[in-house]
């Protein structure tokens, strides 16, 4: 399979936060924001591989600053890195403020999903070919998440993760 760019895989997601997605402080609820997190992630997973995709993990949800009601929302998801079947997909998520128009970070977090087949086996994806100095920065790192997770999981043996430095 041929590389490619995680740039191919770049979606945007926006959202305006209602009355009904807030919880009685007038934020946006967590649950809602993971909910749009999760479609935005699959959709660029499913850009990047060309297959239905589907969660596997997610980790590292950063809750930088609170989202309020009539605020926009807007998630830029991509993948860093894909490994056999597995795909990380890094989200961004953005607040702006329709009365200032300042825009803030307002989340970040790491999903992974598996590609699958009509059967719902998983099936090789495409490797990734970071062309930015993030992109190949994120690049790296993805593989020591990647062990991270799962050791937590219980599935790697932290004495056989390649990444880590155990003394």
């Amino acid at each position: 399979m041929e590389p490619k760019p995680p740039r191919t895989s770049f979606t945007v997601l926006t959202e305006m936060v209602f009355p009904n997605h807030a919880n009685a402080l007038g934020n946006l609820m967590g649950g809602q924001l993971l909910y749009w997190m999760d479609i935005a992630a699959a959709i660029a997973a499913y850009r990047h591989s060309q297959r239905v995709c589907v969660t596997a993990a997610v980790d590292y949800v950063s809750f930088r600053s609170a989202i309020r009601v009539g605020e926009l929302l807007t998630i830029e998801a991509y993948v860093t890195r894909a490994f056999h079947t597995s795909m990380e997909v890094y989200l961004r998520v953005y607040a702006q403020s329709l009365p200032t128009n300042e825009k803030r970070l307002s989340n970040e977090a790491y999903y992974t999903f598996v590609a699958i087949d009509q059967s719902g086996c998983p099936i090789p994806v495409p490797p990734i070919a970071p062309e930015t100095d993030e992109e190949k920065r994120q690049y790296e790192e993805a593989l020591r998440r990647r062990e991270m997770r799962l050791i937590m999981a219980g599935k790697l043996d932290p004495a056989k993760a390649s990444t880590l430095k155990l003394t």
